[in-house]
């Protein structure tokens, strides 16, 4: 059997469905099993009490999580400055896990919706994109993902919602929403 090819691929998830920092944790969970050291650095997310934080916490020096979010720009208690400070110290980490080519997957979560509220810009995800090594998976997720990022990916899943308990009320829930 011929050994086969392996390559970092960039990936996106998006859509307006939920499910896309979960996807991503999976592939996370699977580069892990290959010995992959990975990176996910959380655009917008800022809630220490998500079950990932504690999964890396207990899988440390292999997975590394950063929150450098403030959390959802429409909430009380920063400002758009604050916020794109933040996303753009997340970037920085971003280009420098790629720059190391230290990490068989670095992820950006929540970068599209960074982008969608002017955090970080086109060109900057972009350049993450262009700088990732031959051997490192890159992904990124946040809803409505463009066009030009979409061409430089080499697969993109959409998710879509279909049904969802906050139509009932239901909240989100620990270990299955965070």
């Amino acid at each position: 059997m011929d050994k086969q090819e392996t390559r970092g691929l960039t990936v996106i998830f998006t859509g307006d469905g939920k499910g896309k920092t979960s996807a991503m944790l999976g592939a996370v969970m699977r580069a892990l099993g290959h010995g992959m050291k990975c990176k996910v650095i959380q655009f917008i997310k800022a809630n220490s009490a998500t079950g990932e934080l504690e999964t890396a916490k207990r899988l440390a020096p292999q997975l590394e999580i950063v929150q450098a979010g403030l959390g959802f720009t429409w909430l009380p208690g920063h400002g758009i400055d604050e916020h794109e400070k933040a996303a753009q110290a997340g970037l920085a980490l971003a280009m420098e896990a790629l720059a190391s080519a230290d990490y068989g997957l670095v992820a950006m979560d929540e970068a599209l919706y960074a982008l969608k509220k002017g955090l970080v810009s086109l060109d900057q995800l972009k350049q993450a994109v262009l700088a990732k090594p031959a051997h490192t998976h890159l992904i990124l997720t946040g809803r409505g993902a463009p066009q030009e990022l979409v061409e430089l990916a080499d697969m993109v899943t959409s998710m879509e919602s279909v049904k969802h308990p906050m139509s009932k009320g239901i909240p989100a829930q620990p270990g299955l929403d965070y």
